[in-house]
């Protein structure tokens, strides 16, 4: 079982999606800025390392809104979501393809991560 974490971003009423890499497992799906917790980090130091590394900014690391566990073909994830707010910088495009401000209502949009399925239907019943 590998720990994920990942950030639920919140700018008004629209929430951040990223865009994962073409090379990478799962490329081109929309997913929560985040990544894999190192063996000696806590899941919130993971997660202000991994946005970042990917996005340049540095979070403030709330409450855990969701988690839930996914099998992939390759991998088997514990994905922690976080509720988190941008405390420095502006998000840039150092590990993504892209990165998109949506309501709820745009969820079904975007191509997400499988692992991110039950998230995106609590954020919808939350939220909407």
């Amino acid at each position: 079982m590998t720990e994920v974490v990942a950030a639920l971003i919140w700018e008004g009423d629209k929430f951040m999606i990223c865009r994962r890499p073409a090379h990478k497992a799962r490329g081109l799906l929309w997913e929560f800025v985040g990544g894999k917790v190192e063996v000696s980090e806590t899941k919130e130091q993971a997660l202000i390392r991994e946005c970042r590394e990917e996005l340049a900014v540095t979070i403030s690391v709330g409450d855990v809104f969701m988690d839930v566990v996914h099998e992939y073909p390759d991998i088997t994830v514990h994905l922690t979501l976080f509720n988190a707010v941008i405390a420095e910088g502006v998000p840039q495009l150092l590990e993504h393809n892209d990165i998109k401000w949506i309501t709820p209502n745009e969820i079904p949009n975007y191509d997400f991560c499988p692992a991110d399925k039950e998230i995106l239907a609590k954020i919808c019943e939350t939220y909407q």
